[in-house]
Formats: C-alpha cells, sequence, structure tokens
C-alpha cells in the first residue's frame, strides 16, 4: 500500500512539473485579451476602438503564425535531445518573450519602436508555444498507467485553466482596487508583472522533470533533420491531426481570450461580471478536460469526439443569437458554460487520441506541428475572426459560425481517423515504416 502511494504521489508531482511550464503560456495569453483595449491603446493606438483592437488581435495571431515554426524545430530538438531538456528550452524562451511584453515603453513614449517590441515578444512567445502543447502532452502520455492515457494527457489543458483562474483574480482584485483610468493607463502592466515574477519557481519545477522511461528505452534517437523528414513524410497524419484540433483550439480562445473582450465591448457587461465568467470558465474547464479525458479511456476516443464535435456544429450559432438578442449576465455564463462543457471534454479526449495517431519517433514534433498549425489558422486568430465578422456583418453572433466551420473540420477528422473502429485507422499511420530499433511504432501508440 505504501508503495503504491508512493507512485501515485510520484506521478502526481510529475504531472505538476510538467504542467508548470502551461501556467506561465497562458496567464500571459489571457491577459493579453482582457486587456486587449488597454493594450491596444498603448501600443497599436488608432483612429477607432475597432481598429485598435484589430491591431492588437492581428499582432496576437501573428505570434501565433510562429508556432509551426516552432514545432518543427523545437520538436525535432525534444525528440532527439529528450523530452525533459526540451521543456526547460521552451520555457526559458516563453520567459524571455514575457518579459519583453510586460516592460515594454508604450507608443507614446517611444513610438513605432514600441509595437515592433511588442511584436518581438509575442513572435517569440508563438515560438515557445508551438511545442509546449506537444511536448507535456507527449510526456505526460509516456509516464501514463495503462488504459489511462487520455486521463493524463489531459492535465496539459486542465493545468492552463489555473493560469487563467489566477489571471482572473488578479484582474478582478485590480479592477477593484484601482480607477478605470488608472487601469487603462498603466494598471494594466501589473498582472503581468507579476507573470514576471513566477519564472524563477517554475524553472526550478521544470528542472527537477526526470526524463520519461519511453524515450530513454529508445535505442535509436533520430537526428534533427531525419525528425523534421520523417515529419513531413507524415503530413497526411499531421493535416488530420490539425484539422481534429481546430475545434478545440477556437473554442478555447473563444471563451477565454474573446470571450472578456465579447462581453465589455460588444455585449456591453461590466468588466466585473466578464471577470466573474472568466473566472467561471477556468473551473469548469479544469473539471471537464479530465472528465473528458476518463470518459475517453473507457468508451473509445471516437464517440466522443463526434458526439461533441457535432453539438458544437448544431449550436454554436444559435446559442450566440440568443445571447446576442437580449444580453444580460446570465445568458452570458450560460453560454459560456456550454462552450466549457464542449471544450473540456472534446480536448480531454483530443489529446490523448493526437499522441496515439503520430509515430512514436518523433511523436513530439508531429503532434506539436498538428496543434500548432490548428491553433495559428485557427485557434489564436478566433479573437481577430470574431471581431472582424462582427464588424462586417454587422451580426454580434456571427463568431458563431466560426466555431461551426471548425466543429464541422473536426467531424471530418474523427471519421476520418478513426474510419469504422474506435482505433486510429491506416489512413493515419506514418507512410514509411517505424525504425526498426524505434521502442515503440504506431501500432503500439494506439489503445
Amino acid at each position: 500500500m505504501f508503495v503504491q502511494h508512493a507512485s501515485v504521489k510520484s506521478r502526481l508531482n510529475a504531472i505538476l512539473r510538467a504542467t508548470s511550464g502551461n501556467f506561465l503560456e497562458q496567464f500571459d495569453f489571457f491577459l493579453f485579451g482582457f486587456y486587449a483595449t488597454a493594450i491596444g491603446n498603448a501600443f497599436f493606438p488608432a483612429e477607432s476602438e475597432t481598429a485598435s483592437l484589430l491591431n492588437t488581435f492581428g499582432v496576437f495571431w501573428l505570434g501565433a503564425l510562429m508556432r509551426p515554426v516552432g514545432a518543427i524545430m523545437l520538436g525535432a530538438y525534444i525528440d532527439r535531445i529528450g523530452r525533459r531538456q526540451g521543456l526547460i528550452i521552451t520555457l526559458s524562451i516563453m520567459a524571455v518573450g514575457t518579459v519583453i511584453i510586460a516592460f515594454c515603453p508604450s507608443h507614446a513614449t517611444i513610438g513605432i519602436a514600441a509595437p515592433i517590441i511588442v511584436l518581438a515578444g509575442r513572435l517569440l512567445q508563438g515560438f515557445s508555444a508551438g511545442v509546449e502543447v506537444g511536448g507535456v502532452s507527449v510526456y505526460l502520455a509516456e509516464i501514463a498507467t495503462l488504459g489511462n492515457r487520455g486521463f493524463y494527457t489531459s492535465f496539459q489543458s486542465s493545468s492552463q485553466q489555473v493560469a487563467i483562474f489566477v489571471a482572473a483574480i488578479a484582474g478582478y482584485l485590480l479592477n477593484e482596487s484601482m480607477p478605470v483610468e488608472a487601469v487603462a493607463s498603466w494598471g494594466w502592466r501589473i498582472p503581468f508583472f507579476l507573470g514576471c515574477l513566477i519564472i524563477p519557481l517554475i524553472f526550478f519545477l521544470r528542472r527537477t522533470l526526470e526524463e520519461t522511461p519511453e524515450f530513454l528505452a529508445m535505442k535509436k534517437h533520430p537526428a534533427a533533420g531525419e525528425v523534421i523528414a520523417s515529419a513531413l513524410a507524415n503530413w497526411r497524419t499531421v493535416v488530420l491531426g490539425m484539422m481534429m484540433a481546430m475545434l478545440s483550439t477556437a473554442t478555447f480562445y473563444f471563451v477565454t481570450v474573446y470571450t472578456p473582450t465579447f462581453g465589455k465591448t460588444v455585449l456591453k457587461l461590466s468588466t466585473q461580471d466578464a471577470l466573474l465568467v472568466t473566472l467561471l470558465v477556468a473551473v469548469t474547464n479544469f473539471i471537464w478536460n479530465p472528465i473528458g479525458g476518463a470518459l475517453s479511456d473507457r468508451i473509445g476516443r471516437k464517440p466522443v469526439l463526434l458526439a461533441i464535435a457535432s453539438l458544437a456544429l448544431m449550436t454554436a450559432y444559435p446559442a450566440l443569437n440568443w445571447l446576442v438578442s437580449a444580453p444580460t449576465f446570465g445568458k452570458m455564463l450560460a453560454v459560456a458554460m456550454m462552450f466549457c462543457f464542449y471544450f473540456g471534454t472534446y480536448s480531454g479526449t483530443m489529446l490523448g487520441a493526437l499522441v496515439e495517431i503520430v509515430p512514436a519517433h518523433v511523436r513530439t514534433t508531429c503532434f506539436s506541428l498538428a496543434f500548432a498549425l490548428a491553433a495559428a489558422l485557427f485557434g489564436t486568430f478566433t479573437p481577430l475572426a470574431s471581431t472582424w465578422l462582427i464588424e462586417r456583418t454587422h451580426d454580434k453572433a456571427s463568431p458563431g459560425f466560426w466555431l461551426m466551420f471548425a466543429a464541422a473540420l473536426s467531424v471530418i477528422a474523427a471519421l476520418t481517423i478513426y474510419r469504422g473502429t474506435s482505433k486510429p485507422s491506416r489512413a493515419v499511420q506514418p507512410l514509411r515504416p517505424e525504425p526498426p530499433d524505434s521502442a515503440l511504432g504506431v501500432q503500439a501508440a494506439s489503445r
């Protein structure tokens, strides 16, 4: 009994240390979305609030375009050197980007240099984030106990919700203790400074990670060029993985990064209302992710993925249309909780599924590239797309069409990947066989 308890405690500690870097990534990402208006005024002044928001969310999205680059370059590094060392490198790059944004002077102080510096910080963050999700998910999958891979990998996403919760609390306290004008002028930087202060603790946690037994058991670790070549050879798997992840990334960035701005600028609700909804979003997402992962461990990935994506396809626009017809705090909370259920259950399942469909010897690279493409093309583009759709269509519920499109692509991906079975079909297996001395092939990676 003591040995079993020690083993459980050891695995929980490993999960905490591995996911700690997600805190910094999502803490900063959420703050960027919540204070988008203030950041726009500080670094991207324009002739209108909408134009300033578009500039801000545009820079947010440009940073995401670096994700695929980071996925390939850093993913190849992790597949060659190891999970532990790679996760330390990604955290270092993310920390530099966070510090740059927190301390960058405003446009009024240094002119055009301000938006350029902020963009540089976002590019560094995007480069690092390109492999953070994949690196952590693969690490959790490789330390998972038999039959619980979905449950373990779901904590990659659940850990991000802790950052959103803390950021929302910080924002709420800030808005309660300072005048609105002061928050908009300079107070918005305070939560970013807090993020900088926790960087040393996260570094300590990451440095205590142990390498996964599965990586150590591999007899050959391919060179970076071999990893990249193999990942490109498996482009069909990457594309299907990207499509499968689109619903997860689109709903996540809608309910976390865009919802605060949507509540304040579109629905005209109070800042406190938007923050309270965000707090409940974080708590709900934290709960639904492991439930989704555990459920998929029991009944299979396919039924969960298809059920949630189909529900999102049918309800995204009608729900938002109901909300904007007569906005209230209660209606905004109800719609946000619905999207949280979709995101959490789907994401908790999708992470385990994506680990299982990629070749073992390039697992981090292929996973990261698929997820990075989904995040760049759909996830982090969601705030910009939502703002643009509302501006062009004059329909405040039009972001629902964006979410429905992501859901439709995810349905197609799930049907293709799990063609007639609950296990990945041959269509997503490597185009070239695994190296004979690879410790784990695609078939062994599947449930």
